[in-house]
């Protein structure tokens, strides 16, 4: 080959021009195809590369023999051959494109045995190849995923292990029923789902229902899966099919907090009142009505005040001619900037649709000394809705000393005794007063949680002495006097109980030189206490 190559090269110009004119071969043009060009190139780096792959020139004098004893380069040896390697064929071609030097096959280990030359071109036909290499088999059992073969439990065990599993096969109801049986006896909820939702999606709604209802495992699961997914239609269906008319009210009444216009939301509360309920919850939709019918008239429309002390239904309201005074909305009052306290105060949140607790803090901050009359005075929602002596005096007192409001605070507490109470008291006491006038405080929260509230609240010092005073249990009144630094109570209750070493105790957290502790001095040096210690 290297003989051939040389002995071109040194031809004369005339020998040249003669071969190119006689020889069969064209010169190239530009009108050549491309795949005809494509085809060239490859040819002539395949021939380049066999240059690291031959030994010596006299290898081509020996006969090749392949494995199974036939002549390298013959007709059976070149049909075989290139059925063999045709797959791959194409994937040399392109590694063999990205090549540019001889340099790039110098790390190749020597093949065993070599192709000829002949072979190789065959090899590299642009003659699209067809694989006929069969693809490697996948193991048996991949192949039943996807089958019809799965029986139910096999079906269920393959769903527990979180495998795919065509359920379609299920036809009858039988085969249905069984796999349902099959993934209850496995008691994994997420399988016996699985099952459902196929059940579901297959039978109908009647043929579903009765067969659930004598399996109340699988029943169970259903209407949590309704309620998670919000299928409130089918849900009420089910109730309905199972005769549970108080679930089927409830799940209807839940309805309601998809509803966000607060006049849709107030009419479908009121279809839910003649609902099969339970007394207690009737009373309950009863409050939740009227709560937010009164919640829309403070917000949004009219708030309005009637003379009489019993305050008529909210549902009359349209009847405007038992009321006498009509004043602005808290809405209107905030944006026009009219009332002080909203001024001040500006509203963080619209009242619709907070809880009662909530509502009775709005009153008692914004409209706490309002008749009892109107709809919005926290008198009114007490009376209406029943609220408890501790909860609304617990929540009074959070609203009026958030405003530092301490004279509605002390009239919170106070309340009038009774002529025979105060004659009781007087007796007790050794004393004799005009009861005429007379007054105590109460706090049906305890004054220890008052004075807590308070405190909170960065109430002064003296507003938390007085009602620390009113706290009964003496080591109560002490730890509370201590903890929030109420001197004098601390200093007084000492004295009482004549402890002597406690007063001397307290005497260093007092500041040196105050007040306090030259009262403290004056009560250990006088000779009028008897002292326990």
């Amino acid at each position: 080959m290297y003989a051939f190559l040389s002995l071109q090269m040194n031809r004369t110009k005339g020998d040249e021009e003669d071969y190119w004119n006689s020889s069969k071969f064209k010169a190239f043009t530009f009108d050549d195809e491309d795949d005809e060009l494509s085809q060239l190139k490859e040819s002539k780096r395949a021939v380049n590369s066999l240059r690291d792959f031959v030994d010596d020139d006299d290898d081509d004098d020996l006969e090749r023999v392949s494995w199974t004893g036939e002549p390298v380069g013959s007709i059976s040896w070149s049909i075989k051959e290139t059925a063999g390697n045709s797959g791959s064929a194409h994937e040399g071609r392109e590694q063999l494109k990205s090549r540019n030097s001889f340099s790039s096959y110098a790390q190749l280990p020597k093949p065993a045995s070599t192709y000829s030359l002949s072979s190789f071109f065959r090899a590299l036909s642009d003659t699209p190849a067809k694989s006929y290499a069969p693809e490697l088999g996948r193991p048996k059992g991949e192949y039943r995923d996807y089958s019809n073969d799965w029986s139910p439990s096999d079906t269920v065990r393959r769903l527990r292990k979180g495998k795919v599993c065509s359920l379609e096969r299920f036809r009858s109801l039988q085969d249905k029923l069984q796999l349902l049986e099959e993934a209850v006896s496995m008691h994994d909820g997420n399988v016996i789902t699985a099952v459902l939702i196929f059940l579901k999606r297959t039978l109908s709604k009647e043929i579903l229902f009765r067969e659930l209802e004598v399996r109340q495992i699988a029943l169970r699961h259903l209407i949590h899966f309704l309620k998670e997914i919000g299928d409130q239609k089918l849900l009420l269906d089910l109730f309905r099919f199972l005769d549970r008319t108080e679930e089927l009210a409830l799940s209807h009444y839940r309805e309601h907090l998809n509803i966000q216009d607060p006049d849709k939301r107030k009419e479908f509360l009121k279809t839910c009142i003649g609902l099969p309920f339970s007394a207690e919850d009737s009373a309950h939709i009863q409050d939740h009505y009227t709560l937010l019918e009164r919640q829309i008239i403070i917000e949004v429309r009219l708030l309005i005040s009637t003379s009489s002390a019993s305050v008529p239904r909210l549902s009359a309201i349209q009847h405007l001619g038992d009321f006498c005074a009509l004043h602005a909305n808290d809405r209107h009052l905030e944006s026009a900037g009219q009332t002080e306290i909203f001024r001040k105060h500006p509203r963080k949140a619209s009242i619709l649709n907070m809880p009662l607790v909530t509502t009775l803090f709005y009153s008692c901050f914004y409209h706490y000394t309002e008749a009892e009359g109107t709809f919005s005075s926290p008198v009114n929602l007490k009376k209406t809705f029943k609220i408890p002596d501790k909860q609304y005096v617990l929540t009074a007192l959070a609203a009026r000393a958030k405003l530092r409001a301490w004279n509605d605070v002390d009239a919170l507490f106070t309340t009038k005794v009774c002529a025979l109470e105060l004659f009781t008291a007087a007796e007790a006491l050794g004393e004799r007063r005009n009861w005429l006038g007379y007054t105590k405080k109460r706090a049906p929260i305890g004054f220890h949680r008052v004075v807590e509230i308070l405190h909170k609240n960065n109430a002064p010092v003296q507003i938390l002495q007085e009602y620390v005073n009113l706290v009964e249990d003496v080591d109560t009144k002490l730890n509370l006097a201590t903890k929030f630094k109420c001197h004098d109570v601390v200093i007084d209750t000492c004295r009482d109980l004549k402890d002597r070493q406690q007063l001397l105790a307290y005497r260093s957290k007092v500041d040196k030189g105050s007040a306090e502790e030259e009262k403290i001095d004056a009560l250990l040096s006088s000779s009028q206490i008897r002292w326990k210690n």
